[in-house]
Order: structure tokens, then C-alpha cells, then sequence
């Protein structure tokens, strides 16, 4: 994968629930990170003391996180009702010439924040909350 535009990973959420999901307005800079925990098994009769880990065990998880401005746009009340109804909708990634996450994730936190002689900006952090699924480009 060659250089990409930052600005082409995009951050999207199914705004109904019918499936149609929108880019989240006003987004500057966006991240997603995936992690796996593992299960240690490692014994005395592990080989040459070395650590051993159990295959496929563990919790595998993803967080989604970006900043950016207000655009008074349906996506920044949908995320605001995400946040504030403790709900789990279907979000998408868009990574460029990689593919696409999709799954139920949780708002984690909502940030606000603004300078004097600024603009008003937020910023959004998800938690994955079930199974995702990956389609390659």
C-alpha cells in the first residue's frame, strides 16, 4: 500500500439503523486501532522457558477516535444521541486501498472545546461493542 490522503479514512455511522451510513460531518483528523489480549499458558515445561500463547484466545477489540469541527450537520445530533442513549449502532471505517471495518461500536467520550478568536471543535471516541467485519478493497 502506497502513500495515502489522511484525509480519505473516513469515520461513518448508520443514522437510522436502514443500513445508509453518512461520513460523521466536520471530521479533521480520524484513527482506528485494533487490539487482541492474549492468554498466557506458559508453564515449567514450557520450552527453554519461553512464554507460551494460546492460539485464537483472548478479547479482540477496536477504537475509533477523531477531531474536527461543528458543521450543524445530522451526523453531530446523531452522535450526541449515540453518546447520551448509551446506544451500540453500526459505524463504518473507510481505510484508502485497504477496505472497510464495519460494526456496533459505543461513544465513549465527547469532548468540546473552543478558543476565544476560534472555532468551536470536538472530539469522539468509540469503543467497538460486538464482532466486526472487514471487506477488502
Amino acid at each position: 500500500m502506497g502513500a495515502q490522503n489522511g484525509k480519505d479514512l473516513l469515520i461513518k455511522v448508520d443514522l437510522t439503523g436502514d443500513g445508509q451510513f453518512e461520513t460523521i460531518a466536520g471530521l479533521r483528523a480520524t484513527r482506528i486501532s485494533f487490539n487482541a489480549e492474549s492468554v498466557d499458558v506458559t508453564s515449567l515445561e514450557s520450552q527453554g522457558g519461553w512464554r507460551e500463547l494460546l492460539s485464537g484466545a483472548g478479547v479482540k477489540s477496536a477504537a475509533i477516535s477523531g477531531s474536527g469541527v461543528f458543521k450543524d450537520a445530522s451526523t453531530d445530533e446523531r452522535a450526541r444521541q449515540i453518546f447520551f442513549d448509551g446506544e451500540t449502532p453500526d459505524f463504518q471505517v473507510i481505510i484508502p486501498d485497504f477496505g472497510t471495518v464495519e460494526g456496533g461500536f459505543q461513544v465513549t467520550s465527547i469532548d468540546y472545546a473552543g478558543t476565544h478568536n476560534g472555532e468551536a471543535t470536538y472530539e469522539l471516541s468509540m469503543a467497538s461493542a460486538g464482532a466486526l467485519t472487514f471487506s477488502a478493497l
